[in-house]
């Protein structure tokens, strides 16, 4: 047997000793344990369309990406979402030195957040707030500065002057995400014209992850946040396909930016994966090209899964927070004499064969988030009835 080594000092690196196995791991593993529906981890339990997986299969069989791709990705991508930002939003970019081709959302955040922070700089970012960002402001060696998005009229709601407040002089960024990640928010126009000023005025740059700007809901908009005034050379915006398109497993994201922050980025970027996904690459790129109607459809299909799934949580005895975008639903559990949601959540696949998340584990004030818990309704419509079903004994 190998002995430690005689030195007191842990293997892992302190920056990530906090953060431990993901909530996602844990609880997938007691989903398959226990047989329960998952309806904690965000991935469809279905292939997206089929002609997008035809093109996969034919870049695979024409050889193209079966070798290193180029490094800011194959040039038929990056048009395309060129394209794709000038058709729905009328943003310009170029192709060649303001688009960059990442191993889908989670490294375009890790490259950024290393790429553009030096140790001690604060990073604003809204609470709750997905797992990788906290992880990836620590391995940049950044300070987090959570500002609360607290429930307010049946949604979660950022406080415009205590994100102001947040910004002292050693803030280098602020960290957004809209559609927001897990409670659905979609920040309104107005909050974003103002967010937009306060980088302008303290001279912030901003990351915003914007992976489902496709999924927005009743009266709600996406709206870039590059599309304000100032901050097109400050944003560095990220995309993803695997959320609009339900293959997550192929792992392509992108950032796009003003050309220096691009290469900041890619600086970074290029001791991570250098690069990936080559043949999925080619495929993306047709499905950026998919009529509007693909779109539309697909929204539609998620407006009903969620309506589907809220209604069976509000039967089953949850407060439920419909969201105006993404596809989790975000629930109060004290209605139903429960105010832990870890106990909650752990206890579940157990209670009535359903797992969902905690939604405690998205926030460093963890007594904030502690009675709320995340459901993902990205799944079959035969499953989040058979969920719903199952949850009504939590009813009686």
């Amino acid at each position: 047997m190998t002995s430690m080594s005689s030195s007191a000092r842990p293997f892992l690196n302190r920056r990530l000793a906090e953060f431990g196995t993901t909530i996602f791991a844990e609880m997938s593993a007691l989903a398959a344990r226990t047989g329960a529906i998952n309806l904690g981890q965000g991935f469809p339990d279905t292939d997206g369309p089929e002609e997008i997986r035809e093109a996969a299969v034919r870049a695979l069989r024409d050889g193209r990406g079966n070798q290193y791709p180029p490094g800011p990705g194959v040039p038929e991508l990056r048009t395309a979402v060129a394209a794709h930002q000038q058709h729905r939003y009328g943003l310009s970019f170029d192709p060649d030195s303001e688009v960059l081709v990442t191993a889908g959302a989670t490294e375009a955040i890790a490259a950024s957040l290393l790429a553009l922070l030096e140790p001690g700089d604060e990073v604003v970012a809204l609470e709750p707030y997905y797992d990788s960002y906290a992880a990836c402001i620590a391995m940049a060696g950044g300070t987090r500065v959570p500002v609360t998005l607290r429930p307010h009229e049946g949604t979660f709601r950022l406080d415009l002057d205590e994100l102001r407040d947040a910004v002292t002089d050693r803030t280098r960024l602020l960290l957004l995400n809209t559609p927001h990640n897990p409670t659905g928010t979609v920040l309104t126009r107005d909050e974003l014209a103002a967010i937009a000023e306060l980088a302008v005025e303290r001279d912030l740059l901003v990351v915003t992850d914007e992976v489902y700007e496709h999924l927005v809901f009743d009266q709600a908009e996406h709206i870039p946040l590059a599309s304000f005034p100032g901050m097109r050379e400050r944003t560095v915006t990220i995309g993803s396909a695997g959320k609009t398109y339900s293959f997550t497993g192929w792992k392509v994201g992108w950032i796009t930016a003003a050309p220096a922050l691009v290469t900041a980025v890619r600086s970074a970027k290029q001791f991570l994966t250098y690069v990936a996904s080559g043949p999925f690459q080619y495929a993306v790129a047709e499905a950026l090209r998919l009529p509007d109607s693909y779109f539309a459809d697909f929204r539609a299909d998620m407006l009903a899964k969620r309506d589907l799934l809220a209604g069976g949580l509000e039967r089953a005895g949850f407060k439920v927070f419909r969201p105006a975008g993404t596809y989790f639903i975000t629930t109060d559990i004290r209605p139903l004499g429960e105010s832990d949601g870890f106990t909650f959540c752990r206890a579940l696949p157990e209670r009535c064969g359903v797992v969902a998340i905690p939604n405690a584990v998205f926030y460093d004030h963890r007594e904030q988030g502690a009675p709320f818990v995340r459901f993902a309704f990205c799944k079959r419509t035969g499953v989040l009835e058979e969920a719903a079903s199952r949850l009504q004994t939590l009813a009686a």
